[in-house]
Parts: C-alpha cells; sequence; structure tokens
C-alpha cells in the first residue's frame, strides 16, 4: 500500500535529524506497528505519511502513485496532498478534542469537516457509538471523560468516514487493559473493510500480535518484518530464575548489574533475565546462590517480542540508577507507615469520585494504585498532597493531618502528576530551577541540584530548549527530576511512564527502586501491568472504591479463570467481577 522511500527529515536548521534516509513497505490491508524509543522518528515519520509534513528529500508511493507534497506540482500522474487527505484519518497523540463540547457535538463538527451527508452521517455516528458503548454519555463534555473515552471517542471521530489508511499515533497512550482491549477490537473491525492501518504504539505486547512491525531508533529502521522473526534472534537466551520468595525486587536489580545480562524484569514469582553472547549461567547461577541463597538453576523461557526490541536496542545503556547517590546522608524519621488513608471521600455534586478509600504505605514501600480510567486514582493523589479537598475522611502523610499541613509539611512529599504539569514556554534549566526555589533551595545548594539533575536525567544538551519541544520521554524526566529536588521521604507518581517507551520505563523504574532503597516511599499508578509487578502492595480501585487489595501475587489467586494468571488478567478478571456484582 505505501513504500517509504530514503524519507530525511531535519529540523533546527539542519542540526537535528529526525530520519535519516528511511526506507520501508507497509502491507495493504494490515495493522502495522511502529516502535521505537522517544526521538526515534516515529511521530515525524507518521506526520508526513499523513501530508501534514514535508520532507526535506526522499519519497512516498501510495498505492502506486507518488505523493506530491507541492500543491501546484505538474506531475498528473503523482497522488496530490487533497487526494491524501480525502483516503487517510489520522489520529495524534494529542487528539484535537474540543472538551468543552459534548461526545455529540465533537462528533457533529468532524462530520461536517469531513462533508458527510445527513445519511452518512446517521449510519456513522449509530456505528460509531455502538462500536465504542459511548452512547449512553453522548451529551456529557469530552473534558469530563476518562482517558480511555476520550481514546474512544477520538478513534470515532477518525472513522466517521472509513479511510483506506488509518494512521493512529499512539492511541492507546494512558488508557486502562480493559481499554485498550476495546481499541485493539475497534481497530481490527477496520481490517473487513479494506484498510491499511499505520499503530504507533508504546506497549510492545499490543505490537507483538500484528503481522509487521518497523522498529525505528534515531531515525533509522533498525528492524522490518514479523515479530516471530525477531524473537527467534533471542530465542535460548532468556532464562528465568522461579519461586523467588522474598527480595525479588532488589534480586532482579542486581542481577542486572552482572556481566552478560542486558535486562532482568520481575515476573510473578520468578525473575526473568536475558543474556548476550557473553552471559555465562553457570557464573550468574553461582552469583545468585552465593548472593541470595537461590538453590536452583535458572530455566529457559520462551521470548517475549519486548524482549527481543531490548536485544535489538543493545540493552539497557544504565543498569544502576545515580539518583541513589543524590539521597546518600538522607534520613526519616517518624512512623513506620509514612502514608496512611482513612475513608478518603470526595464528590462533585452527585458523582462520588472516591468513596471511603483506605490504606498506608510503610517506610521504603511501593504502593500501587491500580484502576481503570476514572477510577478515582488521580483524584486520590489531589486529596494526598493537599491540592484538593476531601468531603470526608481523613489522611496523614509522614504523620501529619492533611488538612493541617502548611508548606513545611509539604516539603516532605514530591508530586509528579498525570498530566505533564511543568511550564512548556521555560527551558529545561528555567523549570529545575523554579521549582527548586519553590522547594526553598538556595545559593549553592540549588545551583548543585539543578546541575546534579540535569546529569542524572540526561537532560544537559537540552538545558537551554524549551519543555514544550521536547519529546514525551524527555518531558517524563524533567518531570521526576522536579519532583525529587527536595529529597522528599514521599514521592507520588501519576502514570509517571504512559507513553514512554519501555527502554526510557526500564530507567525509571531503576530510578523509583533505587530511591526506594533509601527509605523514600512511593505511590504509583500505572496502566503497565508489568511495572505493578514492582510494588509491595497493590489497591484496585474501580467505581471509587477499594474493589481488591494486597501482593501482586495476592491479587492473581483471585483470579481462577487462568491456571497461572498474569497480573494484567487479574486486573480485567476483577473489574469485570465487579461489573457483575453491580449489574452493570
Amino acid at each position: 500500500m505505501i513504500e517509504i522511500k530514503s524519507l530525511t527529515k531535519t529540523f533546527n536548521r539542519g542540526k537535528l535529524t529526525a530520519l535519516d534516509r528511511v526506507s520501508c513497505s507497509i502491507l495493504s490491508n494490515k495493522i502495522v506497528g511502529f516502535i521505537g524509543p522517544d526521538g526515534a522518528g516515529k511521530t515525524t515519520l507518521l506526520r508526513i505519511v499523513a501530508g501534514i509534513m514535508t520532507p526535506d528529500s526522499g519519497d512516498i508511493v501510495i498505492d502506486g502513485k507518488t505523493l506530491e507534497f507541492r500543491e501546484n506540482s505538474r506531475n498528473s500522474a503523482g497522488l496530490s496532498l487533497d487526494e491524501l487527505h480525502k483516503m487517510t484519518s489520522y489520529m495524534p497523540q494529542k487528539f484535537g478534542l474540543y472538551e468543552d463540547l459534548s461526545i455529540i457535538e465533537n462528533l457533529e463538527l468532524y462530520a461536517k469537516i469531513r462533508q458527510l451527508s445527513k445519511q452518512e452521517k446517521t449510519e456513522a455516528f449509530e456505528r460509531v457509538l455502538e462500536m465504542t458503548k459511548l452512547g449512553p454519555f453522548k451529551n456529557r463534555l469530552a473534558g469530563n471523560l476518562s482517558g480511555g473515552m476520550k481514546q474512544k471517542l477520538g478513534l470515532s471521530c477518525s472513522l466517521l468516514q472509513k479511510p483506506k489508511i488509518l494512521i493512529l499515533d499512539e492511541p492507546s497512550v494512558g488508557v486502562d487493559p480493559i481499554s485498550r482491549q476495546d481499541l485493539i477490537a475497534m481497530v481490527n473491525s477496520m481490517l473487513d473493510d479494506q484498510t491499511t492501518v499505520l499503530w504507533s504504539t508504546a506497549y510492545l505486547d499490543e505490537a507483538e500480535i500484528l503481522d509487521h512491525v518497523i522498529l525505528l531508533n534515531d531515525g533509522k529502521v533498525i528492524f522490518e518484518g514479523c515479530p516471530k522473526k525477531a524473537m527467534k534472534e533471542v530465542d535460548g537466551r532468556v532464562f528465568a530464575f522461579r519461586n523467588i520468595s522474598e527480595n525479588r525486587r532488589f534480586f532482579s536489580a542486581e542481577l542486572l548489574k552482572q556481566n552478560g545480562i542486558i535486562d532482568s524484569v520481575i515476573q510473578g514469582q520468578s525473575v526473568r533475565f536475558i543474556v548476550n553472547g557473553e552471559g555465562k549461567i553457570d557464573e550468574i547461577t553461582a552469583y545468585a546462590t552465593n548472593s541470595f541463597g537461590v538453590s536452583h538453576a535458572p530455566a529457559k523461557t520462551k521470548p517475549t517480542f519486548e524482549d527481543a526490541c531490548i536485544d535489538i536496542l543493545g540493552g539497557l545503556k544504565e543498569k544502576e540508577s545515580p539518583v541513589a547517590e543524590y539521597f546518600n546522608g538522607t534520613e526519616f524519621g517518624g512512623s513506620e507507615n509514612v502514608v496512611e488513608a482513612f475513608s478518603l471521600t470526595k464528590r462533585f455534586g452527585s458523582f462520588t469520585a472516591v468513596d471511603n478509600v483506605s490504606f498506608s504505605v510503610k517506610r521504603g514501600k511501593i504502593l500501587g494504585l491500580l484502576g481503570p480510567n476514572g477510577s478515582g486514582k488521580s483524584t486520590t493523589f489531589r486529596m494526598l498532597c493537599g491540592l484538593l479537598s476531601q468531603d470526608s475522611g481523613s489522611a496523614k502523610i509522614a504523620g501529619i493531618d492533611i488538612s493541617e499541613m502548611g508548606s513545611d509539611a509539604k516539603m516532605n512529599l514530591g508530586y509528579m502528576a498525570q498530566k505533564f504539569s511543568l511550564y512548556p514556554v521555560l527551558s529545561v534549566r528555567q523549570n529545575l530551577e523554579f521549582f527548586s526555589g519553590a522547594y526553598r533551595l538556595v545559593g549553592q545548594k540549588k545551583k548543585d541540584a539543578v546541575n546534579y539533575m540535569l546529569d542524572v536525567f540526561h537532560l544537559k544538551h537540552l538545558e537551554n530548549v524549551n519543555t514544550a519541544l521536547l519529546s514525551l520521554g524527555f518531558k517524563q524526566r524533567l518531570a521526576l527530576a522536579c519532583s525529587i529536588m527536595h529529597k522528599p521521604q514521599v514521592l507520588f507518581l501519576d502514570e509517571p511512564t504512559s507513553g514512554v517507551d519501555p527502554i526510557t520505563r526500564k530507567e525509571f523504574w531503576l530510578h523509583i527502586n533505587s530511591m526506594v532503597q533509601h527509605g523514600i516511599s512511593i505511590v504509583v499508578t500505572t496502566h503497565f501491568m508489568d511495572e505493578a509487578e514492582n510494588c509491595d502492595e497493590i489497591s484496585l480501585i474501580y467505581k471509587g472504591k477499594v474493589r481488591a487489595t494486597g501482593t501482586p501475587d495476592d491479587l492473581k489467586k483471585l483470579c481462577t479463570n487462568y491456571a497461572e494468571p498474569t497480573l494484567e488478567q487479574a486486573f480485567i478478571s476483577i473489574v469485570k467481577r465487579t461489573d457483575d456484582e453491580m449489574n452493570l
């Protein structure tokens, strides 16, 4: 369907190369996945294919016709931009929904843009509202929708007119596992209508089921083909230590530092790892035995597409977080329970967003707040951070009631918001300087903190760049840096890795786990269930209430539909069981 030939695109007067002579093929009537680290060039490539950005050089051939980027081109055999736009639907990362309009008003607007007839509009609305199950909410403002519902509405607007080419730039960013399944099912249904889909994603389990994937890095294609082809290259190099009952998080972190190991993750009661050609299993087994008392050798295990991608990208560049050094010598006193919530409740009019939520977090532990979009997790965060008052119930941070927290007490906590909350018109350095001042750092202490964060989070080369121009991965790094400059003893992370690539996510968790080793308590929300395996305890919130609580293994025991359920399967099972009990 699409041939991309030696496509090159630069920015900043040629100083930044986004695409470097990229060539690849996009198959007809297939979902083709685009994956790669942040800044790899995925979004730039999709924008050029969509005809909303012009390349410096190279060609795109669509259905046998060369795309003419200049509207006054005299090549009658070419494909004009107007013709391209008529056959294409494009859903960008930040879809252009109008939040002050309702669902039906947004659909009306995009139907008018697409110049649909009255009958076409009626049929399209009926089809997309049924497919997305948004019909009962069609009069709700887009700004009041959950993340998953917004993505469904965005996709609906793209599908009002059935396109020949559907371009989706990370449509499942920030979406819970159930909504992700719904989005994938919606896109799969398009294949019956002879639609070619270009799907950029940060979820490699999504990419693993596709027929064809294109892996970009530093503006170049470094792999193209079937995911199974990539997985064969790492077959026989993925192992797991089974039945690690204690200190799995620390064991995984220390295992990663060993020679020949390029990745290490927790998976249930196992710790999986990938070795390169130099990894010697006998030496790794001896290390595990001598240092952690593991009494058995690791077993070979089936590789995933994420394993293959990590291998192709060369594994983790950093195996130990330098953030730990920043907290050296920092001591925290007080009670063992650093965060305590007692029957927290918050209502917005007649809607109860958080309903009698209770939990506690011990010093140096990680609590994961899981739940579908709109379940009340972010509202809970905002109450605990003193940004939103509760209607009833109470909570304590470091022994101080949140209703009595003054500015001094707030220095105990750091908060990284779900939506990027830094100042886009300020540079990276200016943001760091502003937040260090807000956290009362002055003089040499402030200067040292800013410089340290620039180095630790690899932001030095971007220090004078406006934050709005950063890729999502670098924005998230900067947000985390700003939230820990004052060395808080409690850190609230609201979907800190949403939309970033697997290697950047793993780097984030190296930082998180290193801070936990220094006694910092973490409360985190995430839609990546593999990340939630790092949590000491999980509270699964749905419809504003805690529906399950316990370790990741405890939650899996509640899922009886599978012999060895994953945490994602347990998540979906608990939510669906709650719906059944509520007759939803």
